[in-house]
């Protein structure tokens, strides 16, 4: 199938996960995980109706951003290095994946020297596998009142990605601790958090059944990564 296909099937899929859950699709972001994927790939993806890509490598993202028209919305979703920051900062309207202290801390004095206020999202490790990067939920609740005093950061919400199963629907209690995680977080700052990043490819359907109001998905629109 061609991108604009797979992209019809899943705005489809979205719409259907939604009334099953009694919401409406427009409450739910796809954000097009662009990774390894050529500018041209993008722009396809672009002119199908995404408005919103996702980048994982600041310095691959630097090289696609400048070959793709302006208008197109560009988010990092993944790890991000503290030597990185500065351009982080310039290219990306958002990071989604604030996964330490010392991280956030660098981000805001990069924002601060760019005079601007950077969206991001908290990245949760919420089964605590080793391999993956992310707070702890009882670290992010103990911290969670010094992130936010970080004058040039806004904390929309919280990201995640749960251990891959080839059965979305094992993935489901990981959706529903970051909802739940979330729900604390509003709690201690008394404010809404209104972002929840959480489903992919695999399972972005269950995700959005809990509560997920950004979708990350590559494979499914892309295909195969090509390094």
């Amino acid at each position: 199938m061609s991108i604009e296909a797979n992209i019809e099937k899943i705005q489809k899929e979205i719409e259907q996960a939604c009334e099953r859950c009694g919401r409406e699709p427009s409450e739910v972001t796809l954000v097009a995980v662009s990774k390894f994927h050529p500018w041209q790939a993008v722009c396809r993806a672009a002119d199908a109706g995404v408005q919103v890509f996702g980048e994982s490598r600041v310095q691959e993202a630097k090289l696609k951003i400048s070959q793709c028209p302006p208008g197109i919305r560009w988010q990092l979703v993944g790890h991000l290095q503290s030597n990185k920051c500065r351009d982080a900062v310039q290219l990306f309207e958002m990071i989604q994946s604030v996964d330490s202290a010392s991280l956030a801390e660098q981000l805001n004095k990069a924002a601060q020297r760019r005079s601007v206020s950077l969206p991001v999202l908290l990245e949760v490790n919420v089964a605590g596998e080793a391999s993956k990067f992310g707070y702890s939920p009882q670290a992010l609740l103990e911290n969670l009142l010094n992130l936010n005093e970080l004058s040039h950061l806004e904390i929309h919400g919280l990201m995640a990605i749960p251990p891959w199963t080839p059965q979305p629907e094992k993935a489901r209690r990981h959706f529903q601790k970051l909802a739940d995680l979330k729900k604390q977080c509003e709690d201690i700052l008394g404010a809404p958090l209104p972002v929840l990043s959480m489903g992919m490819s695999s399972d972005f359907a269950v995700a959005i059944e809990e509560g997920s109001t950004m979708i990350r998905v590559g494979t499914s629109i892309f295909g195969e990564r090509k390094r």
